[in-house]
């Protein structure tokens, strides 16, 4: 029954190329723009490396204080992190690294920008880097205070060119540093790991961070498995209500959450207006979003699709008057335009991957790489067998309900 319905499929589609040449640039392009924000967000949140853990990886990446009168948020301090994270049950690793900061510094006399990043040991077990050179730097130096960094590959290039970097000083926001490892580039836009440059935590010109609250810090939480996240979650949280404030007179209420970045960012697209359900209410709004982009396309496609089956009123007239049902008619009407939309579909995955690299290349998001995983794959044949469907279901309703008599005449109603 499916080969005999995608053969005839594929010649009714032969059959008036024009119609069809109009439909797949629609479906195609269509499909292009939702493909390509669907590979972003995927490069953005989805498991790759060095973040290979995200299934049972979660982060503290805010604080909040509010009173009657102020609120005031931001990334928590170390000594917030340092009294609430360490030894939470469950946990197989806890690691707090500073927020990447730009520091400028002048290899062979040319003026590099670049960003650096404070890390404790356990940063380096938690993601799996990809070294070319060397290994990390190690708990006790950090505990030591050592002068070390791990480096990635270009800012290595600027400093030594194809030369090797172990052991060699390099100058970063006026400290010097030898180097103790390479690692791959990490894109810019993963931010709990993105950096040019890795140090200790300890090297930081002053220590006043280990007095902050609020700071420039995120904790990274490794638990043993998936099933321990919501006991530390429930655990983090309890310890953060007996955390004293440091501003009474202003401020009655300390809030600060152990989340995954998704989760985070659902908290500050909703500015802390509710407690629960903003994961929910931004999958609902990026799905919303992505239907109601469709939709127009859509429509065109449905009017394209009327004027295409109307032309083919006579075959339904013949196929009813030998007794085809409504729902053979419907079938083979939907088949039509899904295989029509898969076909557009293949194009447009070719096209989003040529989008792509042309993002990639513009060097708008320093270090970017993109790839079309199977995740992405599979996201746009669902989205082009939806988008098929919606476009295909009422035109093949509308020409199934045609009587035979008046269907054998031509009619349209």
């Amino acid at each position: 029954m499916l080969p005999s319905t995608l053969k005839l499929a594929v010649k009714v589609l032969l059959r008036r190329k024009f119609f069809t040449m109009i439909s797949l640039v629609g479906i195609t392009l269509t499909l292009l723009v939702l493909m390509t924000t669907t590979a972003l967000f995927d490069c953005s949140f989805g498991s790759y490396p060095p973040e290979t853990k995200t299934d049972r990886t979660i982060g503290v990446l805010s604080v909040r204080m509010s009173g009657p009168h102020s609120i005031r948020s931001g990334n928590p301090g170390y000594a917030l992190l340092d009294r609430t994270v360490r030894d939470l049950p469950g946990l197989e690793e806890v690691s707090l690294h500073t927020e990447t900061s730009a520091v400028t510094s002048y290899p062979k006399g040319v003026r590099l920008n670049s960003y650096l990043k404070r890390t404790d040991g356990a940063f380096w077990r938690i993601y799996t880097f990809h070294f070319v050179e060397g290994g990390p730097y190690t708990d006790e130096d950090d505990k030591s205070g050592n002068f070390v960094a791990v480096i990635n590959e270009p800012t290595r290039r600027a400093y030594f060119g194809d030369a090797t970097a172990l052991g060699k000083t390099i100058e970063v926001g006026q400290q010097r540093f030898r180097v103790v490892g390479v690692v791959e580039a990490v894109p810019y836009f993963r931010q709990m790991v993105f950096a040019d440059v890795y140090a200790p935590i300890t090297t930081s010109p002053s220590d006043t961070y280990k007095r902050e609250i609020m700071g420039g810090f995120h904790a990274t939480l490794l638990a043993r498995s998936r099933s321990d996240l919501a006991e530390i979650r429930r655990e983090y949280e309890a310890r953060i209500s007996r955390i004293e404030i440091p501003d009474p007179k202003n401020y009655d209420r300390l809030q600060s959450w152990a989340e995954t970045l998704f989760e985070a960012t659902a908290r500050e697209m909703f500015s802390n207006q509710f407690e629960s359900g903003r994961v929910a209410g931004l999958i609902g709004i990026i799905v919303l979003a992505m239907i109601l982009f469709m939709v127009l396309p859509a429509i065109n496609l449905v009017n394209l699709n009327v004027s295409r089956i109307m032309e083919r009123a006579s075959e339904i007239g013949v196929r009813k008057a030998f007794g085809a049902p409504r729902r053979s008619l419907v079938a083979q009407f939907v088949a039509e335009n899904v295989l029509l939309c898969l076909v557009g579909g293949a194009f447009a995955l070719v096209l989003t991957w040529v989008a792509l690299q042309v993002i990639a290349a513009t060097g708008v998001l320093p270090y970017a790489r993109f790839g079309l995983n199977l995740r992405v794959f599979f996201y746009g044949l669902a989205l082009s067998v939806f988008f098929g469907t919606l476009s295909g279901v009422y035109p093949a309703i509308k020409m199934s309900r045609l009587h035979p008599v008046e269907a054998l005449r031509g009619a349209s109603r």
